[in-house]
């Protein structure tokens, strides 16, 4: 009876999923859905649950290095964003509840929910980081992630009231998790792809992808919400960059990099922010040959509006975008992006922006491209003149 109920509690949820739109939520809590005033940051694990254990060459586990990552990244935030209220599923090393760190994060009507961990495998050779958002198993490897990840409610009390008979081992309960719809997937992909071009780009990190599957503590979000893992405790050489306060330092700045141009795309702002003041220097930065682009003759700058990201293709057609004409597919880091829209400066797509939130895309941001390829919005409104 444990199972029937969950299963069908999950498939309600779907129906509800389908029901009702992130404008409506965004309505429902008299918030702008388009500012990030709130981001909450969960470090996975703690107290009587150590997480991953590593090789154990060193007393640092998951629990530790998810801690001191989560409270970089809101370091950095503070420091940049006085007016973002950072907050912590916990500080310390305690156990907090899987469905818990969810409450916090809608108890703070959160814009923001970004989870932490380190992965593991029996064999020492898998390595990289990946980041994960809510959403069916695309092979038997992810659930095993979310299995891993899940089974720390096993240490709660009268977990299987608590999660509607979920058991981490079952993987038919597994599956089930996997049928929750999240409103909020679009963001978490777009925030997922940016953090872990950043992982790739800045800190040089194996890259192994935005993926999907059940993970519990963003199963019941009320926002986007990402599960990054920061790469494999069990591989020697991965444990050994993690463990060190350095290589914590580039995964928490990489991380925040990744949220500081996700806000600047959610409310439409190119503007350039100051970096976090770090006692060090910032050893994630590139050095960039000195040959940018300059201003001149040629195709003019164009402002698109994207309104759809998606791990799967969408037949570009006004039926499938609410009658929306002129959608344009575009595909980058194993994502299909679709936009609306070709104006000559940022007012006009602007207007577009509007139109489209209110055709029920509310989460519509601005992009920019020249020659066919999509650039940097700053780099745009500088050569198209600050228009």
């Amino acid at each position: 009876m444990e199972r029937a109920s969950f299963k069908w509690s999950l498939v309600l949820c779907c129906i509800a999923a389908l029901c009702f739109s992130a404008p409506a939520q965004g309505q429902a809590t008299g918030r702008d859905p388009h500012k990030i005033r709130t981001v909450v940051l969960d470090a996975g694990h703690g107290g009587k649950d150590p997480g991953n254990l590593g090789t154990g060459r060193y007393k640092t586990t998951e629990k530790h290095v998810s801690l001191n990552v989560a409270k970089l990244v809101g370091k950095y935030i503070n420091e940049t964003y006085p007016d973002v209220k950072v907050v912590y599923t916990r500080e310390d090393d305690r156990f907090i509840e899987l469905m818990e760190r969810t409450n916090i994060a809608n108890r703070a009507k959160a814009d923001v929910f970004i989870s932490i961990h380190c992965n593991a495998n029996d064999n020492k050779d898998p390595h990289g980081c990946e980041t994960y958002v809510m959403g069916l198993h695309k092979t038997e490897a992810n659930m095993r992630v979310a299995q891993k990840e899940n089974e720390a409610i096993l240490l709660e009390e009268g977990h299987e009231l608590k999660y509607d008979g979920y058991d981490p081992r079952d993987p038919e309960s597994q599956i089930a998790l996997s049928l929750r719809q999240n409103v909020h997937l679009e963001q978490s992909l777009l925030l997922s792809s940016l953090i872990q071009k950043q992982f790739r780009e800045r800190v040089g990190r194996p890259d192994r992808g935005v993926k999907q599957a059940g993970f519990l503590v963003i199963s019941y979000t009320t926002m986007p919400s990402v599960l990054i893992e920061l790469g494999f405790l069990t591989n020697p050489k991965e444990e050994d960059f993690l463990q060190e306060a350095e290589g914590q330092d580039y995964m928490a700045s990489a991380i925040y990099r990744a949220f500081k141009e996700y806000k600047g795309i959610v409310e439409g702002v190119a503007v350039p922010t100051p970096e976090p003041q770090v006692a060090k220097p910032d050893t994630t930065r590139v050095a960039v040959p000195d040959n940018a682009v300059k201003p001149a003759a040629g195709p003019a700058v164009v402002f698109k509006v994207q309104i759809v990201t998606s791990n799967k293709r969408i037949e570009p057609k006004p039926a499938n975008f609410n009658g929306m004409e002129g959608v344009e597919e575009h595909k980058g880091a194993g994502l299909f992006k679709y936009t609306v829209g070709s104006e000559p400066d940022l007012d006009r797509a602007r207007d577009l922006q509007k139109r489209c939130r209110e055709k029920g895309y509310d989460g519509a941001f601005i992009v920019a491209f020249r020659d066919g390829q999509r650039i940097d919005l700053q780099e745009a409104l500088n050569l198209a003149g600050g228009r």
